[in-house]
């Protein structure tokens, strides 16, 4: 039972170590004063989709009735366009990467645990 509590608590050390670092990471993030970087970091955060944006747009200009039909001549290129962007432009936010990393670590872990059975 004591080596039980032992192992916990060394775990929620661990965890509190983790925080402090992660906090004081965040505090040093923060004393960035250079505008360039500041914005870099912002676009890591908060990645735009242009390829979805384009998609939308040609799919309304799509479904707008008109009759001589130039709508359509210029929101297929539009979808099209989207289409390949979102193929080619990543989009992925550090928040999208650490679940990606999660998911595969433990696709990993699994793994192991089948194969060391």
């Amino acid at each position: 039972m004591v080596d039980h509590l032992k192992a916990r608590l060394d775990k929620i050390r661990k965890f509190s170590d983790s925080a402090k670092r992660r906090a004081s990471l965040y505090m040093d993030m923060t004393k960035f004063d250079d505008k360039s970087t500041a914005r870099s970091l912002g676009c890591v955060q908060r990645a735009s989709a242009p390829g979805k944006k384009l998609q939308k747009i040609g799919f309304i200009i799509f479904w707008i009735p008109e009759p001589t039909g130039i709508s359509n001549a210029i929101a297929a290129p539009m979808i099209l366009t989207g289409r390949y962007l979102d193929k080619k432009y990543n989009g992925a936010t550090i928040h999208d990467i650490g679940h990606e990393t999660k998911r595969t670590i433990s696709t990993i872990s699994d793994f192991k645990s089948n194969v060391m059975k």
